[in-house]
């Protein structure tokens, strides 16, 4: 059974930081590219990061670049949100999301993803 399981969230103030993680399981996936989505209430889901199977390649969102980094351990099946200087237009429930790739696959869009965690509440106060 495949599972993707998101940790770390919670409330910080605005400026702070978080660290979100997410656990694979179920299959190998070292080659997947791993995203983290989130979704505000009365939003659609977007993109914030992507990380190639490799993680030598990494894609963010406008809206993180500069405070926000993806990363991988691919030995302990794990993909972590490093999320600095927090802003309360940040609150949303954060995603984990696996693609197994394809010929239409793009990273940015959440159809392109196979897999899905439950999510996890990210809350910054102003």
């Amino acid at each position: 059974q495949v599972q993707l399981v998101e940790s770390g969230g919670g409330l910080v103030q605005a400026g702070g930081s978080l660290r979100l993680s997410c656990a694979a399981s179920g299959r190998t996936f070292s080659s997947d590219t791993m995203g983290w989505f989130r979704q505000a209430p009365g939003k659609e889901r977007e993109f914030v990061a992507a990380i190639s199977g490799s993680g030598g390649s990494t894609y963010y969102a406008d809206s993180v670049k500069g405070r926000f980094t993806i990363s991988r351990d691919n030995a302990k099946n794990t993909v972590h949100l490093q999320m600095n200087s927090l802003k309360p237009e940040d609150t949303a429930v954060f995603y984990c999301a696996a693609d197994r790739g394809g010929p239409y696959s793009t990273f940015y869009e959440a159809r392109s993803y196979d897999y899905w965690g439950q999510g996890t509440q990210v809350t910054v106060s102003s």
